[in-house]
């Protein structure tokens, strides 16, 4: 029974890796369901109720802000989940196989537009959404392009959420909604993380995230194992 941030932080290190939402949508694992009414009735755990301690949608933000050990990106399905820092190099290894992300833009399997908002982020460090869109020359009328290559990059373990921050007016004050701040995945990680995915093999990686998912779900499907696992 998960009951607050505390039970939540403890439940994902045992399970290692969970999407933002759980339920039957994804049909792998989720350590939480979506909505009111979806939680247990003797549970105080209420979405959209702004409660740090109790409010699921709290805690995607608090996790990057609090803790060094987990990552939350749109890294399942193309929707956000968790990974925590002792199961992201199998990921790592099943998603990346060792390759840099030069060859595979040379290979065709990185688009050009995920190539322009992934040197924008590399060459200029951690940056909010706006400023990414800014550097690498996202228009208005490029938001879906935008949308659409940011997840790719997500998915592929390329960038990782990092965080939030305001625009910052000229005169150096933070104005309007946060933005959401993307990171690449090696400044969000420290290289043990990196050094031990390039000791995992591609076919055990997979093997051990498809186990440690029975365990979880042992009605998950096979054909959904292996999307959740490769992206």
């Amino acid at each position: 029974m998960i009951r607050d941030y505390n039970d939540f932080i403890a439940a994902l290190h045992e399970a290692g890796f969970s999407g933002a939402v759980g339920g039957k949508d994804d049909g792998v694992y989720g350590l939480i369901r979506y909505g009111w009414g979806a939680e247990p009735e003797d549970s105080s755990v209420r979405w959209h109720t702004g409660d740090p301690e109790t409010d699921p949608w709290e805690w995607r933000m608090r996790v990057l802000d609090e803790r060094d050990d987990i990552a939350y990106s749109k890294v399942f399905f193309r929707k956000a989940g968790y990974i925590t820092r002792q199961w992201y190099p199998y990921f790592l290894a099943a998603r990346r196989s060792g390759g840099a992300f030069e060859d595979e833009y040379s290979d065709g399997t990185i688009s050009h537009y995920a190539k322009r908002i992934y040197e924008a982020v590399a060459e200029n460090g951690r940056l909010p959404l706006h400023d990414i869109k800014r550097i690498a020359g996202f228009k208005r009328e490029g938001s879906s392009k935008f949308d659409g290559a940011l997840t790719e990059l997500q998915m592929k373990l390329y960038l990782t959420m990092c965080g939030r921050q305001q625009k910052i007016s000229q005169k150096g004050e933070g104005y309007g909604w946060a933005s959401t701040m993307f990171c690449t995945t090696e400044d969000f990680w420290p290289p043990e993380v990196f050094e031990k995915a390039a000791a995992i093999g591609s076919e055990e990686a997979e093997a051990t995230i498809a186990e440690q998912v029975f365990k979880l779900n042992p009605s998950a499907e096979q054909k959904k194992i292996i999307k959740f696992i490769r992206g």
